[in-house]
C-alpha cells in the first residue's frame, strides 16, 4: 500500500507539472466577450434516462438528438450541458470519441456548442455498462448514475484510469471549437445520509477535495483552448474564506465560473452578485424548477441583465422522467400527474409544454 501511494503521488506531481496555467481573468473575459449570450438545456435525449443510455452504441441514437436539438434551436437556445461517463471510456475508447464527434456534427449543425460534464456525485453509486434498469414509473431522474461511482472513489489504484479518460476526451478535443467549455464535476460535494445509505462512502467530501484539483490539472494538461469550470451549487458564497472546502477549490481553479440555482429570484440574483466578486464570466449550469419559484419568467430577464449565462434542466419529456418533481422520489407519480411540469420545455412531439415560455426564451435570445 506504501509504494502504491508512492507512485500515486509520483503520478500525480507529473500530471501538475505539465498542466498549463488557469485563465487570467482578463483572458476569461475576452474569451466570453466573443461568444452569444449562452442559454440552453442541460440535455439527454427523451429516449435516454441516464448517461450510459445516451452514449453507449446499443442505444446512441442520433435521430431523436438532431430532432429535439432542432427543437432548442427554434426557440434561440445557442448551447446545451451534456453528461459523460468514465465507464464509456473503459468500454471502448474509440467508439466514445466517434459518438462525440457525430454529437458534435449534429449540435454544430443547430448553431449549438455543447458544454461537456465528466464527473457527477449524484444518482446511483455503483453505476454498471450494458442494458439500463428502466425507469421507476412515477419517478423523477430515477436511473441517474454516479461517475466515477463509489467502488472507484474509495480505490485510489482506479485514478489513473479515470485521469486517462479526462485526459483522452479533452485530448481528442482541446482545439475543437465546436465546443463551449469543459465542466469537470457535478455537484461534486453531493453526501448526505440517504446518499451513504445507498451505498457512497462516508467520507466522500474528503475523497472528492483530494481528487477535484487533480482533475483540473488532467483536463489542463491537455491544453484544452475551452475554459474549465465546476458549477458551486450550496454554502455561502459571501467570501472566498466563507465557501466550503470544495466550493474554493471550484472558485479558484475555474476559468470562468458556474453555479446552480433553483430558488427565487431574488436568490438568484444574490448567486450572481456573489460571485461577481471573482471578475469572471459568470454561467448558471442548472436553474428552473417551477413549483418551487424558478421558471423562465422570473430568472431570465435577470440572467440577461447580467449577462450570465442561463442553462435550465431538461429539455424534452422522456425516460429521464424530470417533469416530474423530486419530491416523487419518495411519492411517486403513478396514478395522477403533478399540476405543473416541474422540468422540461417540450413533449415528445416538439409542443412547447407553455408557448409564452417558449416566446419568451426567444424573444431573450434573439434581443428583440
Amino acid at each position: 500500500m506504501r509504494c502504491l501511494t508512492f507512485l500515486l503521488t509520483i503520478f500525480f506531481a507529473a500530471t501538475s507539472l505539465h498542466a498549463q496555467q488557469r485563465w487570467s481573468e482578463a483572458q476569461a473575459n475576452a474569451w466570453y466577450a466573443k461568444q452569444p449570450w449562452p442559454v440552453g438545456a442541460d440535455f439527454l435525449p427523451s429516449t435516454a434516462e441516464n448517461q450510459l443510455e445516451m452514449w453507449q452504441p446499443a442505444t446512441f441514437d442520433p435521430v431523436t438528438i438532431d430532432r429535439e436539438l432542432g427543437f432548442a434551436e427554434g426557440i434561440g437556445m445557442n448551447t446545451v450541458r451534456v453528461f459523460l461517463h468514465d465507464l464509456l471510456w473503459q468500454q471502448d475508447q474509440q467508439g466514445m470519441i466517434r459518438r462525440m464527434n457525430q454529437f458534435l456534427d449534429i449540435a454544430a449543425k443547430h448553431h449549438i456548442k455543447p458544454i461537456f460534464v465528466f464527473f457527477d456525485s449524484c444518482g446511483d453509486p455503483f453505476p454498471h455498462l450494458g442494458p439500463q434498469n428502466p425507469p421507476i414509473p412515477g419517478v423523477h431522474n430515477s436511473r441517474w448514475e454516479e461517475s466515477p461511482g463509489a467502488p472507484a472513489l474509495e480505490d485510489p489504484s482506479q485514478w489513473p484510469r479515470l485521469a486517462a479518460y479526462v485526459k483522452g476526451v479533452v485530448g481528442a478535443f482541446a482545439n475543437d471549437d465546436r465546443i463551449l467549455a469543459w465542466d469537470l464535476w457535478n455537484e461534486p460535494d453531493d453526501v448526505d445520509a440517504a446518499a451513504v445509505e445507498r451505498g457512497d462512502p462516508k467520507d466522500k467530501d474528503e475523497i472528492i477535495l483530494k481528487l477535484l484539483p487533480q482533475v483540473y490539472a488532467w483536463a489542463r494538461s491537455a491544453k484544452p483552448m475551452q475554459p474549465l469550470t465546476s458549477g458551486i451549487w450550496r454554502g455561502n458564497w459571501t467570501s472566498l474564506a466563507d465557501m466550503s472546502p470544495v466550493a474554493r477549490v471550484q472558485a479558484e481553479q475555474s476559468d470562468i465560473l458556474s453555479f446552480h440555482n433553483y430558488a427565487w429570484p431574488e436568490a438568484f440574483e444574490l448567486n450572481i452578485q456573489h460571485l461577481q466578486q471573482f471578475h469572471r464570466p459568470i454561467i448558471c449550469t442548472e436553474y428552473m424548477a417551477r413549483a418551487i419559484g424558478s421558471t423562465f419568467d422570473t430568472i431570465l430577464p435577470i440572467a440577461k441583465k447580467y449577462r450570465v449565462g442561463a442553462i435550465n434542466w431538461g429539455l424534452v419529456e422522456g425516460r429521464t422522467q424530470t417533469y416530474l418533481p423530486w419530491e416523487s422520489t419518495w411519492h411517486p407519480y403513478v396514478h395522477d400527474q403533478p399540476a405543473i411540469w416541474f422540468h422540461d420545455v417540450f413533449y415528445k412531439d416538439g409542443r412547447p409544454y407553455r408557448q409564452h415560455e417558449a416566446d419568451l426564451i426567444r424573444s431573450l435570445t434573439s434581443g428583440k
